[in-house]
């Protein structure tokens, strides 16, 4: 069924404000919440905070008073909206189950949309950026385990593997390398358009989220790994904002903020389980739909276009959350040794130029040690072996993912290397041999 967002009209401004009852609702429960019931209330709070971000740049650039207005009254909007979102979270959900649900956000949203991507250049950055999050939710599983009893399917339910992807500590890129050719406004594809800005949200959130919670935690490097993590995220957000076109307007990234809000609630209203949640979502969308109104008003005045030149005429869906175990397994073994090139391109580790300038990076930041090798480390201490959560045998690959995706050069000190990763696995394996020989 189509769904044309410019002949909706949605709630009018002058209907959206609410009282603090409806602003603060009742959290879901951490213990009966589906997981992507979870994805999404995080996913919607990063696309609340980028769109109200967003209209405060715009403001900073308009001269209209009526247009001030305007935008004024949207952004209260949009951060009564952001508290609905963020404030869905329970407060006895602590700050690392949060953290899984972010990395799980991460995988599965990134996984769903570079197969739904119609650029073959973007989709490829999506994978390539999908690999590092997928070791991210790995790390922060270890020290869930060990810091809090948590194991990581309570969060993901199965729904997305936890084991090795490529390591984090190769993450650290000069962040020039991280810069990417942008689309042509003109030409792609409004799915490009709304997956890349939902991307770039989410990963933003995910920076911020870190920034403000990693220091919650006494154990010094569980702390160094939200630090090392968050500077992960943060050339994310460099690799996927650049993949916009620069050249498009304000009033055009209006538009485009206004419409990726819409396909999202849409999709939040179409997927949800949780009945009292997804009224939530209906009206959230209801609204959305009213801005979309006054953007594409806005948009007709200053450009003399019709909206449809840059968002087309349907619904773009942007993510449906479900399990993408089986494609993130290919891109996972396939692809786990790609690495930046220097000219917005991709290669191998064994292509790597000798001055490759992200070794001058990871050299700087392992120098001492690398916290998120320390993970595994210490979980050695506390379970023989890594924590692993796939349901099947793909765990018996981890060896051989991590032996492909290590690079030889740039390496902390403390790097778990893949016969020590085997000798971990084998100890564990011995061990739990004797104790069921006991029972």
């Amino acid at each position: 069924m189509s769904f044309n967002p410019l002949k909706e009209k949605g709630l009018p401004i002058e209907k959206q404000l609410r009282n603090w009852h409806q602003i603060v609702g009742k959290p879901y429960n951490k213990t009966l919440v589906d997981c992507y019931t979870r994805t999404r209330q995080i996913l919607m709070n990063g696309i609340e905070v980028e769109a109200w971000g967003f209209k405060h740049q715009l403001q900073r650039f308009l001269t209209d008073d009526a247009d001030k207005d305007t935008i004024a009254k949207i952004s209260r909007i949009e951060d009564q909206q952001q508290a609905t979102m963020n404030w869905m979270a329970p407060c006895d959900q602590s700050v690392l189950e949060t953290t899984l649900g972010y990395e799980q956000v991460a995988v599965d949203v990134t996984a769903w949309m570079a197969q739904n991507e119609p650029d073959p250049y973007v989709k490829e950055t999506f994978d390539f950026g999908l690999l590092e999050d997928f070791d991210h939710l790995y790390r922060y599983s270890q020290f869930a385990y060990m810091v809090e009893g948590i194991k990581p399917n309570e969060i993901v339910q199965g729904q997305t593997d936890i084991v090795v992807g490529r390591p984090t500590q190769n993450h650290h890129n000069c962040n020039a390398l991280r810069l990417r050719k942008h689309y042509d406004k003109s030409t792609a594809d409004p799915q490009t358009k709304v997956n890349i800005l939902t991307l770039v949200s989410g990963e933003q959130q995910t920076h911020n989220y870190y920034a403000e919670h990693g220091f919650m935690y006494g154990d010094h490097v569980l702390r160094e790994t939200y630090a090392e993590i968050k500077d992960v995220e943060e050339e994310h957000v460099t690799m996927y904002e650049s993949l916009i076109d620069p050249s498009e307007s304000l009033w055009e990234k209006f538009l485009l903020h206004e419409f990726t809000e819409v396909c999202n609630y849409y999709t939040c209203v179409e997927d949800e389980v949780d009945n009292r949640i997804k009224s939530l979502w209906e009206v959230c969308l209801d609204i959305e739909l009213g801005h979309l109104q006054i953007a594409a008003e806005l948009f007709k005045k200053y450009e003399k276009r019709d909206p449809e030149e840059v968002i087309g005429t349907n619904i773009v869906i942007p993510c449906r959350f479900k399990t993408q175990k089986e494609y993130v397994r290919k891109v996972l073994v396939d692809e786990v040794n790609k690495r930046l090139d220097t000219k917005k391109g991709y290669t191998t580790i064994d292509k790597l130029p000798e001055d490759w300038p992200s070794y001058k990076i990871q050299e700087r930041a392992n120098e001492i040690s690398s916290p998120t090798e320390n993970s595994t480390r210490l979980i050695q201490i506390y379970h023989d072996r890594d924590i692993v959560e796939t349901g099947d045998k793909f765990e018996e690959k981890e060896v051989k993912i991590l032996e492909k995706g290590l690079q030889e050069k740039g390496l902390a000190d403390n790097t778990v290397m893949p016969d020590e990763l085997d000798d971990m696995i084998l100890l564990h394996e011995e061990r739990e041999g004797e104790k069921e020989k006991l029972i």
